[in-house]
């Protein structure tokens, strides 16, 4: 097998809006963040400071050798009121793309990554049908306002992961939405069974919105002047079946990846996103194996994962493939390498046998705001000091660099590199 991939592989890395720019105070999400009773770890705050900082964020992974970086428009920011687009918000996301290209960097961009308008969760979020149309409206205004210098956009970021948050959630039992997000919303006179935030919403009842809404998302792009490849993007796992978990594996890969794989059927591309392998029994989710090597978010360092779910998307949707999202939260840089050296050798056995995969974006640039877990994991290849928001590559970041300088895996030898 070459270790070589095919010319014009697109080498990149990511991060998400609201994880890396602070002061998102339009979000659903900063509102929970500050809640007396809050679901996550800390709040957001000032994040990164990539709003501010974006410029030499850009001029940091180009300095490393990447050509790519995914990122994402903040919906929050943009529409901060229904139907009040702030032509302020679309302008600093035109000079993010500009600087983007003027660094000879392909600006990929997300429309959707998690957060939204605190107005739009409040109103029944992505469980409402009329999810679908202001969603369509939002990325046709934002679309065409940004069109001419965006390199691949995506329309929703994990599309499938409300589904996968609730099927986790309802363990034999009826979802139910947190008592602690319904009385927060009570609390503020909102209606608390309508108050639908994007990871802890009804994924039954999230589901066929959102993938209609990528379907009118997608075609409102085209229509605004978005000519460059466009797709979904998903978080893919690799379902494998112990004995007497075949039945189950089969129907968690239909419900979690496959209905919405099949949707997105001559679309541009489908963005992969995968981090591990989930085991299925006869009576359900089996833990890690005894003595496996876990990561800082609690699942198994498995980066074999990423080879099973490109197979899956690819013979599934019959798309492209771009690999959108792929890394680990770890303190030691030593097994970020170990686990995307693995990675790599999965997607270059898919090349070989003729799978279409246009390129590898690493999650994440920069340690970030994860969400519900706060600034504990660490998935960045650049390291940000809490106090100060001064950036340190770290040995990965260079490696990973060289990588994709060379377009070439280096030999299974590499010192730096422990398996």
């Amino acid at each position: 097998m070459t270790a070589k991939f095919p010319q014009g592989f697109v080498w990149g890395t990511a991060t998400a809006a609201h994880q890396v720019e602070g002061g998102n105070t339009a979000s659903d999400f900063w509102a929970m963040e500050w809640a007396e009773h809050s679901l996550f770890a800390e709040p957001s705050g000032d994040a990164c400071d990539h709003y501010h900082s974006y410029e030499q964020d850009i001029a940091l992974l180009k300095g490393l050798g990447f050509g790519a970086y995914r990122f994402s428009i903040e919906w929050a920011r943009i529409e901060p009121e229904e139907g009040f687009i702030s032509r302020a918000a679309l302008e600093h996301y035109r000079r993010v793309i500009a600087s983007c290209r003027a660094a000879s960097v392909v600006p990929i961009v997300t429309f959707h990554h998690f957060t939204a308008p605190l107005w739009f969760t409040r109103d029944g979020g992505w469980e409402d049908k009329k999810s679908v149309d202001r969603f369509a409206r939002y990325c046709e205004r934002a679309g065409r306002g940004l069109s001419d210098l965006i390199g691949f956009a995506c329309t929703i970021n994990e599309a499938n992961v409300p589904m996968l948050i609730t099927a986790q959630c309802e363990a034999g039992k009826p979802w139910q939405r947190p008592d602690r997000i319904k009385a927060f919303a009570a609390e503020r006179g909102w209606d608390g069974e309508r108050f639908a935030p994007y990871l802890i919403c009804n994924g039954h009842s999230a589901t066929p919105n959102l993938i209609a809404a990528h379907r009118k998302g997608y075609e409102s792009l085209k229509s605004a002047g978005v000519t460059c490849p466009t797709g979904i993007t998903l978080a893919m796992q690799d379902w494998q079946a112990e004995p007497g978990g075949e039945a189950l594996r089969d129907r968690a890969s239909w419900l979690m990846d496959g209905q919405f794989l099949e949707s997105v059927r001559g679309d541009d591309f489908v963005g992969v996103q995968t981090y591990t392998r989930v085991r299925l029994g006869q009576g359900g989710m089996l833990p890690p194996p005894k003595n496996a090597e876990l990561t800082q978010m609690g699942y198994e360092f498995y980066p074999e994962a990423l080879e099973a779910t490109i197979r899956e998307a690819a013979r599934i949707s019959g798309c492209p493939i771009l690999v959108t999202e792929n890394g680990i939260g770890t303190e030691d840089d030593s097994r970020r390498m170990a686990y995307t050296r693995r990675a790599l050798e999965g997607v270059l056995r898919c090349l070989a046998d003729g799978i279409d995969v246009r390129g590898y974006i690493h999650w994440s640039l920069m340690d970030n705001f994860e969400w519900l877990e706060g600034y504990r994991p660490k998935f960045g290849l650049v390291g940000v000091n809490r106090e100060t928001q001064a950036r340190r590559p770290k040995p990965s970041a260079y490696w990973l660099g060289e990588i994709a300088k060379s377009n070439r895996l280096p030999p299974s030898n590499d010192p730096t590199v422990a398996t």
